[in-house]
């Protein structure tokens, strides 16, 4: 399993991080290992400023390399949520030094994922998805905001990587995104419907 991570994706998000616009997908990768379906999650112990960053995630279905615009949604089969934990800290200090940062975005349970359902219940150019922290909503997205749409994603990682089934692409966050501490609750909603939930431990 890979898991091909695109930042920036949402031009608001760029912004409140005072990051440029991209022109072209921002991916990144995440080891199997930074993968978990637990509902506790770890608070690790290396950094002191861990955020989420709620996104829609996909499941690839279908393996493929240089795929087409026109063939990419036969490529992928379900949609999911998923949260991009990330060091904030650890990314800052390796951006500021120009190294970087798989450390503060790869680490063991930092793609924390819901289960997946067919991508036929849902309109795939409006996809509703919100992030909730002890009972406050922190960020609210749809995927008409995405800079680069669902299909070019997969058309361009493709062009770079072999997309294998079983692979899994999270697809970028929106504005919104904040600190985590110990003992928050998080729940992630997918069109109104809680699908993902995190207890943040500490370790």
């Amino acid at each position: 399993m890979k898991i091909f991570c695109i930042g920036r994706n949402y031009a608001d998000h760029a912004k409140e991080l005072n990051n440029k616009v991209p022109k072209q997908p921002l991916v990144f990768m995440k080891p199997s290992t930074a993968v978990t379906y637990e509902k506790e999650i770890p608070y690790p112990s290396f950094s002191s400023e861990v955020h989420y960053e709620l996104e829609v995630t996909l499941l690839i279905s279908k393996s493929g390399k240089d795929i087409s615009v026109a063939d990419a949604s036969d490529h992928y089969s379900d949609i999911g949520l998923g949260i991009d934990y990330t060091a904030r800290d650890i990314q800052s200090q390796c951006k500021a030094k120009g190294h970087s940062w798989e450390i503060a975005k790869a680490f063991d349970n930092s793609a924390a994922l819901s289960t997946f359902y067919p991508k036929s219940n849902f309109d795939l150019d409006n996809i509703q998805f919100h992030l909730d922290v002890n009972g406050k909503t922190v960020q609210k997205g749809a995927t008409k905001h995405l800079i680069f749409k669902l299909d070019y994603l997969i058309h361009h990682i493709s062009k770079y990587f072999t997309l294998e089934r079983g692979d899994i692409v999270m697809t970028g966050t929106p504005a919104g995104v904040g600190p985590i501490h110990p003992a928050d609750h998080i729940k992630g909603y997918l069109e109104g419907d809680l699908i993902l939930e995190n207890l943040i431990i500490t370790k």
